[in-house]
């Protein structure tokens, strides 16, 4: 119960036109209540920071709301509200870093460390997030793509013909806008005014290889992971034991644009002065223009950072895999049709050619549905799944 709280630090993303997400509805709900004494909060300490974009009319307003509301019900701030914006150059690090750290100040104020213990070096190299175990006693089962048997959802897809990719604006507008229309007969998919499709990409074969090749890895390696820690649950949409080939191409998105832990990772796994030298620059707060300039302004995803970096690369061990690169995650696009459904596709973003070339995963949770689309081309087109319209 959050009345019993002493300290509480939440962590709040907008989606679509200023909603919670899915996740947050129920404890939203329960927050709404009218019979909620004034003083509820009283005794809890809080934060609250945000996760937004500016390009949205309601910039953060599920964090906005939520900050006020547990005011409301007597919650003490022990910070400033923060709002992240993924607009930012440096994208919503650019406030997290500098909250965290004022975060981690006004808590060692608060709550003093006992004595004889001291707060672990910033770039000090921390346990993975999951531990590694090899299976060799048997065969791995990852997701068969297209042969649900249950109803389709994120773990088993089902797998659509795509019938037409069509452009609805004109060649010189300066929106590109697809009607794409699938074949999910037989699927038993129903769905209404309102609902959308979840376009999942998956990683192309040839990336897929130079990264295996870049660092040396068997593609074929069966294995399942182990908690680390009780605060970490293993990922709940992953089915496991799985390949290291089958988790690079359907899973872990290894053409992002890497954040500051990435590179305090690689800082600690070179085996290179120079390397070490740059990387360190990287992580520190005076060299963020320098990351700026090196990678997220001409987008330089985690593969070219990897190529530049080879000592590092070349020490990488597989249990870090997880923390190096995130989850990849799939974009709702709005559905504009009947039985065979069709999608309207308005993008106005663009990354490197190839990253979403190819195989997609469709899904509809609640409201969204999953399939695959076997022959998913953009020809010109290349859309980035990170940043979605909505």
């Amino acid at each position: 119960m959050l009345v019993y709280e002493r300290l509480v630090v939440f962590v709040a993303a907008t989606t679509g036109q200023g909603d919670e997400p899915d996740n947050m509805k129920n404890f939203w709900h329960f927050l709404l209540k009218k019979n909620l004494p004034v003083d509820s909060l009283c005794s809890v300490q809080l934060a609250v920071v945000g996760l937004g974009d500016s390009s949205y009319h309601k910039f953060n307003f599920v964090a906005k709301r939520l900050y006020r509301r547990l005011l409301q019900l007597g919650g003490r701030s022990i910070l400033p509200l923060g709002l992240a914006d993924d607009q930012h150059e440096f994208g919503c690090d650019g406030v997290i870093n500098q909250w965290v750290k004022e975060l981690w100040t006004k808590l060692l104020c608060l709550y003093p460390l006992p004595e004889g213990k001291v707060v672990i070096n910033e770039f000090e190299l921390l346990p993975p997030k999951y531990h590694f175990e090899i299976k060799d006693d048997f065969l791995a089962h990852p997701v068969n793509i297209g042969c649900s048997v249950t109803a389709p959802n994120s773990k088993s897809p089902f797998a659509a013909k795509l019938i037409n990719n069509k452009r609805v604006t004109d060649d010189n507008h300066f929106q590109d806008v697809r009607l794409i229309t699938f074949d999910v007969s037989g699927s038993a998919i129903s769905y209404k005014a309102g609902d959308v499709v979840m376009v999942k990409p998956r990683n192309v074969d040839e990336v897929v290889q130079e990264f295996i090749t870049l660092l040396g890895w068997d593609p074929n390696v069966i294995f399942t992971l182990k908690q680390s820690d009780e605060g970490c649950p293993l990922p709940s949409d992953l089915i496991l034991p799985s390949t290291l080939h089958h988790v690079l191409t359907y899973y872990l998105d290894i053409q992002c644009v890497p954040r500051k832990y990435f590179f305090e990772l690689l800082m600690n796994f070179t085996q290179s002065d120079l390397e070490k030298e740059r990387l360190t620059e990287f992580c520190s707060a005076d060299g963020q223009d320098e990351v700026y300039t090196y990678c997220n302004r001409v987008r330089r995803t985690s593969l070219e950072v990897l190529m530049d970096f080879p000592s590092a690369t070349s020490h990488i061990p597989m249990c870090y895999l997880f923390d190096l690169f995130p989850v990849m995650q799939p974009r709702a696009f709005s559905i504009a049709s009947s039985a065979i459904v069709s999608l309207l596709c308005n993008n106005t973003t663009y990354c490197k050619q190839g990253m979403f070339h190819g195989e997609k995963v469709l899904h509809m949770e609640k409201k969204v549905f999953h399939c695959q689309l076997k022959t998913f081309r953009f020809l010109k087109l290349y859309t980035d799944c990170n940043q979605g319209s909505k």
